[in-house]
């Protein structure tokens, strides 16, 4: 029956991301050391980490699926439920909120048609708040994917989101 479970986690995972991990644990003292990266890697082909994969990804670490879990929740970078094409993430920081997050926000709500933590129905963007981007002489900011945008205004909303089909 292990046999059979090891087999079943092991083809959760494509050839190509077993390939990349283990090129990852090759640098690294020990195969937990690899998680994030590991994590990081299935996210960047599924664009989310399912139980499924992150059993597999637990397994091939040596590591228990709990423990996993607990860093892939940690990081707000790991998405642990499906998101849309693009991920925004607005800075709701200090910072930000004194130079106009407020109405960055209310513009976002309207233009999406979205609140924080939900997917726009064409699956185009996922909205999610976030603490800190670190940008803040650049504030108000956003980041879509992995592009940091500064001193965003609303009214500048719609010519960044165009960018992003």
């Amino acid at each position: 029956m292990s046999e059979v479970v090891n087999v079943q986690l092991i083809s959760a995972l494509s050839k190509a991301e077993t390939a990349a991990i283990e090129a990852e644990i090759a640098h690294l003292p020990n195969r937990e050391s690899a998680a994030i990266s590991a994590l990081r890697i299935v996210q960047e082909r599924r664009g989310w980490i399912s139980d499924e994969s992150l059993h597999a990804i637990a397994h091939l670490l040596g590591m228990s699926a709990h423990a996993l879990d607990s860093i892939a929740t940690f990081y707000n970078l790991i998405y642990r439920r499906p998101v849309g094409r693009h991920v925004l993430m607005l800075c709701d920081s200090v910072s930000c909120y004194v130079m106009g997050y407020a109405g960055i926000r209310e513009a976002l709500i309207e233009k999406l048609g979205i609140h924080e933590g939900e997917t726009t129905a064409d699956g185009r963007f996922t909205y999610l708040p976030n603490v800190c981007l670190g940008a803040c002489d650049r504030a108000p900011v956003l980041m879509i994917d992995e592009d940091l945008i500064g001193n965003v205004a609303p009214e500048g909303l719609d010519e960044v989101l165009a960018r992003y089909e």
